[in-house]
């Protein structure tokens, strides 16, 4: 789905913004969609400037201040469609949402006599409103599902897909096209076929068209320089055109067919294959007649994975969703060409109290905002404003037909779909069930009072202090979160050699891997960021030291775990304190566990101390004796270490989540590792970028000899000036 148009000039934030406030937002719950609402209600309360500020309880934005923003905002709404977009006082959105009138459906939301108690809320948080206006209500619809995947506005319907499809590439532009799995923007030129709902399911069906289609799977660099066939052509997965075994209009009829049958005409290839076999059999050459029938029983291979097939559906995609304990399931079928590509479960995030069909709207309008749509979209449930939704879908292209069948072969299917989608959501909720048993389980072995929602486990990884990476790892009551994954790679090794005159600014400015710590430069001389900066990586200061550190003895972290540990927890707890000093937008743990044993545990709490922080539940867990699994030893502040029982579900639980962080870490440290290897000294030197790179290896052959040339050979390189001729040698013989 594109964008709609966006006339950036009326966008209108109005109202101004409230101080933040120390109190804690209470737990939200979402019963009604707003805009469901009457869009014509009279106006009984008493209009408040524009720039006044709205009305407060205490330190806590008030439902009238919210009113009151809104009421100011209606002198600049106009009566035309668009999209709204409620903020809160620190700028990020509460609300998106789209409108046929403006005017009509903001002025909702200031009666909040006739608004549920969650919309209360949201009004009661809204301090500015933004519009953007546009041409027609379909254009607004478009442009509300983009704004929602973008912002994640916590009260609407939320669809989590970051993931994109895989989908079969059959290139051109060559005399031997190449099927290929292919993922990403459709910018290439070529046939696509797909989408596929998994890369399984992708692999599974190339292989077989490989068997039935003998087609190159090979790059064009690759297949320039054979000399001799390749291992598929010895499998019989590839009929060898990169040494001549096949001539080309043999491969285009290849091509040919393998067209027609993911184009859906399955049938037609199936029996021109068949009146080969037959012809090469009455010609008594019966190798080749093996050959063809081998190709046939991989064609029925592929089908027989199709164990959906309706007639009459060619390119459609079935969207049914089922509704139990307050969560719904989504399941999604793909039907390209008459054959079935997989499916994939979704979960979006909603209140509980929304039905199935609110929920499949917004479901609908976001699945498909960036993803292709194809030309019937079957349904198990009627959609709100469906008429709009599918004029939505249809602009910019192809027209989109969304059907709710009732009868029929394809009211069966919708029937099929609706059960897996039933037992997909079954397997969830007992997942959870399970899930929120152990956290309980982890709570009452560790005497912490309250749920447990979020637990995060901590590991280092190293080989002898090279490429050191630390791990963090989250896991909740929906099983492990690895959206909130973090990977620290260790700063102080570096530091070490290249003394920074301000550490702490240095430190307080660094970042997680995925961009973590952004906007922290203005607060490295802050006490707190003095913290943060010092001793990453290096030893503890004593209680005589205090908190400083000269710059002549910089932190070195080497081996030492220690220090590392010091350092991801510095890094990640300022984050922390940085972005969520209110603990409102879930970054805190309610539990926090370190692979290692008591000395580990030391380490994190006096790093948790100096940061301020006491209130953080911590726990080490150590492998028992000769690294046995079952004999794991649990440390926690201010008691001796102790074991659970070996066949407790919790220990069980415990070892999964901390065999998890392992894995994470080994795995960043493995590619940090491997990045290393590849790299190059060129890489160093200011100025030299990837073509001027290759140009130095391809004149001199390799990086040392490059290091051993003078001014005048390196300047004989194409691309290399003077300037930087002097600047290659300078960094190849700084030492004169």
């Amino acid at each position: 789905m594109t964008d709609a148009p966006e006339n950036t000039l009326t966008i209108e934030p109005v109202g101004p913004a409230v101080p933040p406030s120390g109190r804690r937002r209470a737990k939200r719950a979402m019963p009604s969609d707003p805009r469901r609402s009457p869009e014509t209600i009279a106006d009984p309360s008493p209009d408040v400037a524009a720039g006044e500020a709205p009305p407060r309880t205490g330190n806590a934005v008030s439902i009238a201040g919210g009113v009151a923003v809104l009421r100011a905002a209606l002198r600049n709404v106009p009566n035309s469609p668009g999209v709204y977009r409620m903020l809160d006082r620190k700028g990020d959105a509460v609300y998106v949402g789209k409108a046929r009138n403006l005017k009509s459906r903001v002025q909702n939301y200031t009666h909040p006599a006739g608004l549920s108690n969650r919309l209360r809320r949201m009004v009661a948080e809204t301090a500015i409103l933004e519009i953007v206006v546009t041409g027609t209500e379909a254009e607004a619809l478009l442009l509300e599902c983009n704004l929602i995947k973008r912002l994640m506005p916590r009260y609407n319907v939320l669809l989590r897909d970051d993931k994109s499809f895989p989908f079969i590439h059959l290139t051109d532009g060559h005399q031997f096209p190449q099927l290929t799995k292919y993922r990403g923007a459709r910018d290439k030129g070529g046939a696509y076929f797909g989408p596929f709902a998994s890369a399984g399911a992708v692999n599974r069906t190339l292989i077989t068209l490989q068997k039935a289609f003998l087609l190159r799977s090979c790059s064009d660099n690759v297949f320039a320089n054979r000399t001799r066939p390749c291992l598929l052509f010895q499998i019989k997965r590839c009929s060898a055109p990169c040494v001549g075994r096949i001539e080309r209009e043999d491969y285009a009829a290849l091509l040919d067919q393998a067209q027609g049958f993911l184009a859906g005409r399955s049938g037609d290839v199936q029996q021109r294959l068949a009146a080969e076999m037959e012809r090469a059999a009455e010609m008594l050459d019966f190798e080749a007649a093996a050959l063809v029938r081998d190709r046939i029983r991989a064609l029925s291979l592929v089908q027989g994975h199709q164990d959906i097939h309706v007639p009459g559906i060619v390119d459609a995609d079935v969207i049914a969703a089922y509704q139990a304990g307050g969560q719904t399931c989504v399941q999604v079928f793909f039907f390209r060409g008459g054959q079935n590509w997989g499916n994939r479960a979704y979960f979006p995030r909603h209140d509980r109290q929304l039905g199935v069909e609110e929920v499949l709207t917004a479901f609908v309008g976001q699945f498909y905002d960036n993803k292709p749509k194809p030309p019937l979209v079957l349904l198990s449930h009627p959609l709100v404003e469906q008429g709009l939704v599918e004029e939505a879908l249809s602009l910019g292209g192809r027209r989109v037909v969304l059907s709710v069948p009732q009868r029929g072969d394809k009211k069966k299917l919708v029937d099929r779909v609706v059960l897996t989608a039933r037992e997909a959501l079954g397997r969830r909720l007992a997942e959870s069930a399970s899930q929120r048993l152990l956290l309980d389980g982890v709570a009452s072995a560790f005497g912490l009072e309250g749920p447990l929602n979020r637990i995060e486990v901590y590991d280092n990884s190293h080989i002898q202090g090279s490429n050191p990476v630390g791990a963090m790892i989250v896991a909740g009551p929906d099983g492990l979160m690895k959206n909130a994954y973090r990977k620290f790679n260790i700063r102080s090794i570096d530091r070490s050699h290249d003394v920074d005159p301000h550490p702490a600014s240095a430190v307080a400015s660094a970042t997680l891997s995925r961009g973590a710590g952004e906007g922290l430069e203005d607060a490295a001389a802050s006490p707190l960021a003095r913290i943060a900066g010092e001793g990453a990586g290096g030893r503890s200061p004593t209680a005589g030291e205090g908190l400083q550190r000269s710059a002549e003895e910089p932190g070195r972290a080497g081996g030492d775990d220690y220090a590392m540990m010091r350092e991801v927890f510095r890094r990640r707890f300022f984050r922390a304190l940085k972005e969520d000093p209110e603990r409102e937008r879930g970054m805190w743990p309610d539990l926090v566990l370190i692979d290692g044993g008591q000395g580990q545990l030391t380490q994190a709490q006096a790093t948790l101390g100096e940061l301020g922080i006491g209130d953080v539940a911590i726990a080490a867990i150590a492998k028992g004796p000769d690294r046995n699994a079952g004999r794991e030893r649990f440390f926690l502040p201010g008691r001796p270490g102790f074991s659970l029982e070996p066949r407790d579900p919790v220990l069980y639980f415990l070892q999964r989540l901390r065999d998890e962080a392992h894995r994470f870490a080994i795995g960043a440290h493995r590619a940090r590792r491997e990045k290393a290897i590849r790299g190059s000294p060129l890489d160093e030197i200011a100025g030299i970028g990837a073509r001027r790179k290759q140009a130095l290896l391809h004149h001199f052959g390799s990086a040392r000899s490059v290091a051993r040339a003078g001014v005048a050979e390196l300047e004989r390189v194409p691309g290399i000036s003077k300037a930087v001729a002097k600047k290659v040698y300078d960094h190849f013989h700084a030492d004169g």
